[in-house]
């Protein structure tokens, strides 16, 4: 016993590495049963505790560490299985298969759970991220974007952005290289989109229902200053010549971030506050939408359009 849990100060423990320690299947049958090891795929095991605390992204961070554990050539985690070793958000991303990348350029055999591409990397395309090969955050948002809707690479890539990751300079000169590759069409979309000051997934959401809708362009973060010049609030996006704003208003704000010591009623009332000194100072109109809001864009988008006082239009944010 002992030895198996000395094997687990790695991460990752393959069923070959514990039958070389001198321990039988029966065994290792025997610490799954008891709730020592938990086996995340065929012949890769972790320790139970570290698996039943993980999230659904750091569980998808083991599995690519078994896969990249047991493969017979070089893998380079890559895709959407590359966006939690940034931490960044995998919204709308499906993590049901781990996603690799091979420098030698080949597709290996089919793998359950596994996807293996063929696109080329080039040398600054993979880094080191936890122990393992990674794509850089470059490479990882545009890849995100072929696999994924232009939606969800949109939240990845803004994120990667945002964080100093990566910067658009970076982004558009690796897309040259690659903007004929199969599956590509939607990066360019994601590219003329993508905006750093979008600061939560929501808001960039947001952000992307309005463009879908045909929505006049809004202003990110727009700053409301007193009759002194001091800035006194930002907005999540606002219209200043057609005197409206919207504010994206998600779980965090009112539940997540509640200061100690306050009541999710303290927070309430003193974004109530908030909105009525907005409201005093440029006499705009309010539009406050929601998580369920977005799940519903066509009659989201006609309310705003209705408020704006405006037609839609053909997509064309810049």
């Amino acid at each position: 016993m002992n030895e198996i849990l000395g094997l687990l100060t790695s991460p990752v423990v393959l069923r070959s590495e514990l039958l070389a320690s001198g321990h039988s299947d029966r065994d290792i049958a025997r610490l799954v049963r008891a709730g020592v090891l938990q086996r995340i795929r065929r012949g890769a095991y972790v320790d139970n505790v570290v698996w039943d605390k993980a999230d659904a992204d750091e569980r998808h961070v083991l599995l690519a560490r078994a896969v990249v554990k047991q493969g017979k050539s070089r893998l380079v985690v890559s895709h959407a299985s590359a966006l939690p070793f940034y931490d960044a958000p995998t919204w709308g991303m499906s993590l049901d298969e781990v996603h690799v990348s091979r420098p030698d350029g080949r597709c290996g055999r089919k793998e359950r759970g596994v996807r293996q591409h063929r696109g080329v990397l080039l040398e600054d395309d993979v880094v080191t991220r936890d122990g393992l090969d990674v794509t850089s955050a470059t490479k990882t948002a545009l890849d995100v974007t072929t696999c994924s809707s232009s939606e969800a690479g949109l939240v990845a890539m803004t994120y990667l952005i945002r964080h100093k990751a990566t910067t658009m300079v970076d982004l558009r000169a690796r897309y040259a290289s690659m903007e004929h590759d199969p599956f590509t069409l939607k990066t360019g979309l994601v590219l003329r989109l993508v905006d750093d000051r979008l600061e939560s997934v929501g808001e960039i959401r947001t952000f992307f229902m309005l463009y879908r809708g045909g929505v006049p362009a809004p202003v990110p973060q727009h700053e409301v200053r007193d009759e002194n010049g001091k800035v006194v609030a930002r907005l999540d996006f606002a219209w200043p010549e057609l005197g409206v704003w919207l504010e994206f208003d998600g779980r965090t704000k009112y539940v997540d971030h509640v200061p100690e010591g306050d009541t999710v009623v303290d927070v309430v009332l003193r974004e109530k506050q908030r909105e009525s000194l907005i409201t005093e100072l440029t006499g705009w109109r309010c539009i406050r939408i929601t998580w369920a809001d977005l799940e519903r864009p066509g009659a989201t988008v006609a309310r705003i359009l209705a408020t704006l006082g405006v037609t839609p239009t053909v997509p064309s944010f810049t």
